[in-house]
């Protein structure tokens, strides 16, 4: 099930999910502390991770799955949101040098094939970074969240799909190791663990975060054939004796 573009709003106007959105975004932004003259583009609902990018990045453009639908972003200035198919990006293949992918990956009906077009408009120095629920986590059971929607990823079948489609691993974290409450006394305790529990339990996170590059392979020559074939010196040839 795709939550609506209401719900998602709703859930991060609200104080637990201005807290989620302080404990991912510290990732984000730490990974990507300068994007200063690059382009960078959100993916799924990622309008609330892209307000630290507008002033310094050369483009921040977000582009809302068709299914989940949209509203103008951002509140003060042109709006710089689209609806898209998300196997069909209007990008050209090479122009983006950031690309954060956020509820998304875990509603997409063919993830391989959105990870393909991802993988087209991604520069070959560009970087991804791919946030989804934790299979093992507690927020992948809250039903009242995003991130309790469709299908979550251990960290394993997270590196996979992300090989399998020719990207490279470069680093990773989990987040969201407070407890999926709607107490704001529980959630106040919830943000202290979230800066201890990695080191004591780095496994029940509610979200894995990985950042992944663009793998190019090179092209090798093959040998024109494998045939081996052998030659007879003409100096070594047994010489005809006179009168045979």
């Amino acid at each position: 099930m795709v939550p609506s573009i209401y719900d998602l709003q709703d859930f991060y106007a609200a104080p637990g999910g201005r807290t989620v959105r302080r404990a991912i975004a510290h990732h984000i932004e730490t990974w990507w502390d300068s994007v200063r003259g690059l382009r960078v583009i959100g993916i799924g609902y990622a309008q609330p991770y892209l307000d630290s990018f507008l002033e310094e990045a050369e483009r921040v453009i977000c582009l809302a799955p068709a299914a989940q639908g949209s509203h103008p972003w951002p509140k003060s200035a042109p709006n710089l949101t689209a609806l898209v198919e998300e196997t069909e990006l209007p990008l050209e293949t090479n122009s983006v040098d950031r690309i954060l992918l956020i509820h998304s990956l875990e509603y997409a009906e063919l993830p391989s094939m959105n990870l393909q077009e991802i993988w087209r408009v991604l520069k070959s120095s560009g970087r991804l970074i791919v946030v989804v629920p934790n299979r093992r986590g507690l927020w992948s059971r809250a039903e009242w969240s995003p991130f309790g929607h469709g299908t979550p990823y251990s960290y394993d079948q997270l590196r996979n799909i992300l090989r399998d489609q020719l990207f490279v691993h470069e680093r990773s974290t989990s987040a969201l190791y407070m407890p999926p409450t709607r107490s704001k006394l529980l959630r106040n305790i919830g943000e202290k663990l979230e800066h201890t529990l990695p080191y004591l339990l780095p496994g029940i996170g509610g979200v894995h975060i990985v950042e992944v590059s663009k793998q190019i392979y090179s092209g090798l020559l093959k040998p024109a054939s494998n045939r081996i074939i052998i030659r007879t010196r003409p100096e070594l040839a047994p010489t005809p004796r006179v009168g045979q």
